[in-house]
């Protein structure tokens, strides 16, 4: 799996922390929390929602890359995985290697991960981190030449589906990693999902496609419900329109 080292993994987050925080107004307060699901709390996934991970994937077997270049997996590794584009959407099949970084936790801290980052660069409609044990996000990479994110309608708080060996996850774009290198999700996706979440030695070396929709956002981020519930609207609407 792909080595970050720590010099990397610290100054992608210093970098992007200030510029990228949103305000608690930007994700607007529901009037009680959600009740926490099996997979916000790492439990296993079944499919999540109305639509099949064959559906989805049906439509993205060709790829029309909207990237300026490809990216690599893993450091060292060759750069061969572009970002695709479909209407209302864009993808790409990579890897998943497990970012525990955001809000400390048992899992997730300086003890079991030594890349280990206080911060994610999207926050909480409280301002506070994300946490990578109780919500499943993925990461994107960070803006550049390459891709910049953000200029195709991707932001925190988008949704992704996030399929892997016929099961399908809802997650949010909660953080944001080196500008090189793509394939990367919080600890509850991976446990979601079945791979091993082990920040140091789990994650899978193949067979995930993050499918993220541009459009509207789950709100507030921190809610796995919401972003179920949008993510079923938006996959439902991608089907019709690709």
């Amino acid at each position: 799996m792909r080595t970050r080292t720590t010099a990397l993994a610290v100054a992608a987050g210093a970098a992007l922390l200030a510029p990228v925080s949103l305000p608690a107004a930007a994700f607007p307060q529901e009037s009680a929390p959600p009740r926490e699901s099996a997979e916000n709390k790492g439990g296993s996934a079944a499919r999540e929602g109305s639509v099949s991970a064959s559906a989805l994937l049906a439509k993205v077997g060709s790829c029309k890359q909207i990237s300026r270049g490809k990216y690599r997996t893993d450091d060292g590794t060759r750069a061969n995985i572009p970002v695709c584009g479909k209407r209302g959407a864009v993808f790409w099949k990579a890897d998943m290697d497990i970012d525990c970084d955001g809000r400390p936790s048992k899992a997730c801290n300086r003890r079991t991960d030594p890349l280990f980052f206080h911060a994610t660069a999207f926050q909480e409609s409280n301002g506070r981190q994300l946490s990578a044990e109780r919500l499943p996000y993925i990461v994107v990479p960070g803006a550049s030449r390459r891709w910049n994110h953000a200029a195709h309608g991707i932001t925190g708080g988008s949704v992704a589906a996030v399929i892997h060996q016929g099961k399908v996850l809802y997650a949010v774009v909660g953080d944001t990693g080196p500008t090189g290198l793509i394939g990367e999700a919080s600890y509850a996706a991976a446990k979601s999902l079945g791979i091993r979440a082990d920040p140091r030695s789990g994650g899978t070396d193949a067979g995930v496609t993050y499918l993220v929709f541009k459009g509207p956002k789950a709100s507030p981020i921190q809610s796995h419900r919401a972003a179920v519930t949008r993510g079923d609207a938006l996959a439902r609407q991608f089907l019709r329109q690709n």
